[in-house]
């Protein structure tokens, strides 16, 4: 027998020698979900060991998280209740959370942090949507010039790279328009491409406090029974001016980040959400699964799919413990 392709698994050193798949700490993205307050930490009883921290908070967990070499992080702001209305108009809030703790992390680190903010109205609009709602519906181009100016309230502040999570047609030009006219053309834009309306983000809806008060957001973010549809989100954001794109979810979408990444010479970023980082904590928990081997598993499928960068609330413990 000539060929045998168990010689190449015969120790850990030579498996590592032909291993065709890395995950390193470069291409991970820490979310970070910052309360509208100077100090404070509350847990997230839906997503173990991730908290809402205040930004002197943040500012300390990035500190030590930069150590263990998490060098890109996404911001979510939280309004609270009073501030919320049906435009979500405290997003474009030059002194709001957002822009508060991302001047304040420039300021700390410089370009050795790269600052991402999720740009989107779901947590300022009392109603929880991702637009203006009239009479039951999101309006898409009423939403446009919101969400354009939240991104350069954010860019103003020092973000180098918004992130639109909305999904409303024409978002993506609107921003690139918005920020090159006011001098912010070196701001990238990381777009959520293709963003399913996926059963996986129920803890992030506790954590960001933004589940809609009434119905759902499928007329908007994308049914999970397409792909081909994935490559027309894709390419018209491209067009758009997108700097990035990204898939979200992850894990259920391998195949979405393959075709994606077959398209696009962009950047390609993958989401892994709220719900698969619960469900792996959740068995950990029971006993059910070796959680190292199992995270390291999913977050080295997803750049096997296709994926250059990944979003994931396990980056800091898989790199302090050594799971890649």
């Amino acid at each position: 027998m000539s060929q045998r392709p168990r010689r190449l698994r015969v120790s850990r050193q030579l498996r590592e020698v032909v291993c065709e798949t890395r995950v390193h700490a470069d291409q991970l993205i820490q979310p970070h979900f910052v309360l509208d307050q100077e100090s404070g930490v509350e847990a997230i009883p839906s997503m173990p060991t991730i908290d809402r921290m205040g930004r002197k908070e943040v500012l300390k967990r990035i500190e030590k998280d930069l150590e263990l070499g998490i060098r890109s992080v996404m911001i979510f702001g939280l309004a609270g209740g009073a501030r919320k209305d049906n435009e979500g108009t405290a997003a474009q809030d030059a002194d709001g959370c957002v822009p508060k703790v991302v001047g304040e992390l420039k300021k700390a680190f410089g370009s050795d942090l790269v600052v991402m903010t999720d740009v989107c109205l779901c947590a300022y609009t009392d109603h929880g949507h991702c637009g203006v709602l009239h009479e039951g519906r999101i309006l898409n181009d009423p939403s446009l010039d919101l969400l354009a100016s939240t991104a350069l309230v954010h860019a103003e502040a020092g973000a180098d790279v918004v992130a639109p999570s909305d999904m409303m047609d024409g978002r993506i030009g609107a921003m690139r328009s918005k920020l090159d006219s006011n001098g912010f053309d070196d701001v990238a834009i990381m777009s959520y491409a293709v963003k399913y309306a996926s059963a996986y983000y129920g803890p992030f809806r506790d954590a960001a406090d933004s589940a809609p008060a009434a119905g759902d957001r499928k007329t908007y973010q994308m049914d999970p029974r397409n792909s081909r549809e994935a490559l027309r989100e894709a390419a018209l954001d491209e067009a758009e001016g997108a700097d990035f794109l990204m898939v979200k979810p992850a894990l259920a979408y391998l195949d979405v980040i393959a075709k994606v990444r077959a398209a696009s010479s962009l950047p390609l970023a993958a989401y892994n959400v709220s719900g698969e980082f619960s469900a792996v904590k959740a068995a950990v928990a029971q006993g059910w699964l070796d959680e190292a081997a199992v995270v390291s598993e999913n977050l080295h499928a997803m750049v096997r799919a296709g994926a250059d960068q990944i979003i994931t609330y396990h980056a800091r413990e898989a790199l302090a413990g050594a799971w890649l």
